[in-house]
């Protein structure tokens, strides 16, 4: 920085007693010049970096406002936890490994209920039986393998997109696309073939190959 200053200064000076500048207000505004050119740059330097760390904090903030909204207004997820028995509606599982109602939730009827199955199974209803039975599985077998109707949901989805995209199409041929280029009527592609002929295209593998010179037809 001294070595770099010094022809500074050193012209400046030779300057200052120079003929030119003999008036007191040229000296000065030299001398300010000098001044400007040592201190301005540090001070806009300074003062961008100031700005750049205001706004990254300000950045920072509304970033971290924001996920704290969100996170204020986000819904709450049960988690299942692997480690204990489920209950499952598989086919290939005939017995779960827990029931489906658990004992601790079992209201007082279902309790006096299960009290009740320890007896005889001759002196329960049917309806007894059919509580128990939903007491420790929720679906039967032929309810598991019942169909759903999501297949009509799906196709009605399919024919939607489909019906949307053949009037887009419409649409675009109508008021969209041009006529058909001159290029593909039947005239043109017949010129068009007679002259690739007469080249010989491709006369080894390719277009011309299938081409009888001789008997000027297609081999």
């Amino acid at each position: 920085m001294l070595i770099s200053k010094a022809p500074d200064l050193t012209y400046s000076r030779a300057y200052i007693n120079g003929p030119c500048l003999t008036h007191p207000k040229a000296r000065r505004q030299l001398v300010e010049n000098d001044s400007r050119q040592f201190y301005i740059y540090p001070t806009k330097m300074l003062t961008s970096r100031a700005l750049i760390r205001g706004l990254q904090s300000s950045l920072w903030r509304s970033v971290c406002s924001t996920s704290a909204l969100q996170g204020s207004h986000s819904k709450v997820v049960d988690v299942i936890d692997c480690s204990v028995p489920q209950y499952n509606n598989r086919l290939d599982t005939p017995l779960p490994d827990r029931p489906f109602v658990k004992h601790d939730q079992l209201s007082a009827e279902q309790k006096k209920l299960k009290e009740k199955e320890k007896a005889s199974w001759k002196s329960l209803s049917k309806e007894e039986q059919l509580a128990l039975y939903r007491m420790t599985f929720e679906l039967t077998y032929p309810e598991m393998r019942k169909g759903s109707d999501e297949w009509k949901t799906v196709l009605g989805g399919v024919f939607f997109f489909m019906g949307f995209t053949g009037l887009l199409v419409w649409w675009q041929r109508v008021y969209v696309f041009g006529d058909v280029p001159h290029t593909l009527s039947d005239e043109w592609v017949e010129k068009q073939t007679q002259r690739m002929i007469d080249m010989r295209i491709n006369p080894v593998n390719g277009f011309a190959s299938q081409w009888d010179y001789e008997k000027k037809q297609w081999k």
